[in-house]
């Protein structure tokens, strides 16, 4: 009870130090939020904590029915690692404002409290189920291979349509028919990433109740891949032979009803492997074994029976001293997260400051004679969600030779707390836009030799409706870059790399900067790249400091 009160109060007083888009200390709050919010994709986090708190509940009834001793003879390292390390664990998600990695310190502190509590018996049922939880944790990690995947669903549904003398035509991805009776997009929840999580969790948990080997459970998880790629498969096929029959809406009708099916799909696929498995005897023991399983423990140690619980003085030693071990090192963490807590914000940044310290300086309002600055606000929503010390300054630059010629220049600028900057992707596509592919390219820097600027390139394209009730497609380029003190990088996932590193190591909180600059592309991908690099070339000078870089090249 000392223990598990002494966590509760770590993780929720002092579990989470990122409170630019969730005001809260509670780490648990932070987790649930994300499971309620549909923009985190995690909604299915609930189920998985249903699953869990079924999965022990199970694992208990099916082990040893004689409660043994809460630890044993012995002083319980085991339960008290598992608990001081879940602790130094979330200390150092604390100091990265890093949440993901103190979750993983919290499954680390609960299981070192039931193995505490009770014993090799409780240890063992509650094994699994925490690193279960794993999958309710909002992750982004699988947002390219779900690009690829998705352009692999549209190579394998086009050659199938060809394959069958259907006339259709690819153009990215796109689907289309060449008098044009149909059009559709892939959209990225067509290519199975969006339900990904939630079925690799399923098909890991088919696997853990259906065999013993450890290799044999992972095997059944890991088809979920394949399986979702042929499941989309069918999907798109059959959006595609719906519509060679009866036209757009008979299509649209088949994408919207054919959702769930990617489920039973996938699922029955995973059944039918598992039942081959077992019928061909592979893999171990079925569910009927389980129970043996949680039971091996106490078989390979020799006992007899119940252990029976010491009495006397050592035993009280024992409970006072674990006790007090996870009390101070709480108390440490608490300690230690107070101090983070108030770091002070790095005076040295990559970008130049206005007079007031908190914002870029003001973009030009002329680039030369070619390019004209006109103001572009920041949005209340920007305002209201991001942290009060994010500073801001942007402009839309208008080509004095051709108005419909426009590059849109935004400079953010984080305060304290890492949440003013997020990967970019995320807003993208909350304003409607389809990322159509990515790549890197440089830009230099006519004025500072040897100061080029390394940047991501999003290939974009957003549907909008004329006056007249048309449909229209307008594709554009996005280009984005970070700076920070002493360095320039093309990715989030490098920022954010380095930002916890200077976190670490300076205990200070850098300010990074997030460079945006966006084009509309009807002319094409070289011409767009060209009204971006005119305008860099004349106002990077004007806010961005000359920060040697090695070049990265351009990737097509």
């Amino acid at each position: 009870m000392v223990c598990a009160a002494a966590g509760l109060a770590v993780f929720q007083g002092f579990g989470n130090s990122n409170l630019g888009y969730i005001d809260s200390r509670s780490l648990f709050y932070w987790w649930g939020y994300q499971w309620s919010n549909p923009a985190s994709e995690s909604e299915h986090g609930w189920m998985i904590l249903a699953l869990s708190v079924w999965l022990c509940w199970r694992n208990l009834r099916r082990a040893d029915p004689t409660p043994p001793a809460a630890g044993g003879r012995n002083f319980p390292w085991r339960a008290t690692a598992a608990m001081t390390g879940g602790l130094g664990v979330h200390l150092l998600g604390y100091a990265l404002q890093q949440q993901r990695v103190s979750i993983v310190g919290l499954l680390c502190f609960v299981w070192g409290v039931a193995e505490l509590a009770g014993g090799r018996r409780w240890g063992r049922a509650a094994a699994f189920p925490l690193a279960f939880m794993v999958f309710a944790i909002p992750l982004n990690v699988l947002d390219t291979l779900g690009f690829y995947l998705r352009l692999g669903v549209i190579e394998v549904s086009y050659t199938l349509a060809r394959m069958l003398d259907l006339d259709v035509i690819r153009n990215g991805t796109q689907l289309m028919s060449p008098d044009g009776s149909y059009q559709y997009d892939v959209a990225a929840a067509c290519s199975g990433m969006r339900s990904l999580m939630a079925l690799s969790a399923l098909s890991l948990l088919i696997g853990y109740l259906n065999f013993r080997a450890w290799w044999a459970r992972a095997f059944i998880g890991l088809l979920c891949f394949p399986y979702a790629f042929i499941g989309n498969v069918v999907r798109i096929f059959a959006i595609i032979i719906a519509a060679e029959w009866k036209g757009q809406e008979a299509g649209t009708v088949v994408h919207e009803w054919f959702g769930f099916l990617i489920f039973l799909i996938v699922l029955g696929l995973v059944q039918l492997t598992v039942g081959l498995m077992q019928r061909w005897r592979v893999g171990g023991a079925g569910m009927e074994d389980s129970r043996s399983e949680l039971e091996d423990g106490a078989s390979e140690r020799g006992d007899r029976g119940p252990e029976m619980r010491p009495k006397g003085e050592c035993h009280v030693l024992r409970d006072i001293g674990v006790g007090v071990v996870v009390a101070v090192a709480a108390g440490g963490v608490m300690l230690a997260a107070h101090r983070l807590d108030g770091i002070q914000v790095s005076p040295r940044v990559g970008i130049r400051l206005a007079a007031d310290g908190v914002n870029p300086v003001e973009l030009p309002y002329y680039l030369g004679v070619d390019w004209e600055g006109e103001p572009a606000e920041v949005s209340a929503v920007e305002r209201e969600v991001l942290p009060a010390d994010t500073g801001f300054s942007r402009k839309t630059y208008v080509s004095l030779h051709d108005r419909r010629q426009q590059v849109f220049l935004s400079v953010v600028l984080s305060g304290r707390d890492r949440s003013s900057i997020h990967r970019p992707e995320l807003c993208l596509v909350g304003q409607g836009w389809t990322i159509q592919g990515r790549g890197r390219h440089t830009f230099t820097r006519p004025e500072a030799a040897g100061a080029a600027v390394p940047a991501t390139i999003l290939r974009i394209e957003r549907e909008f409706t004329t006056p007249r009730g048309e449909k229209v497609k307008v594709p554009a380029l996005f280009a984005y870059w970070f700076v920070g003190a002493d360095r320039v990088v093309a990715s989030n996932n490098e920022r954010v790399w380095y930002t916890s590193v200077d976190r670490l190591r300076h205990l200070q909180a850098h300010r990074w900067a997030y460079v945006v600059a966006q084009t509309l592309a009807f002319d094409g991908e070289a011409a767009a790249l060209g009204r971006i690099q005119d305008v860099l070339s004349g106002a990077l000078p004007a806010f961005q400091q000359p920060i040697p870089t090695v070049a990265s090249g351009t990737e097509k």
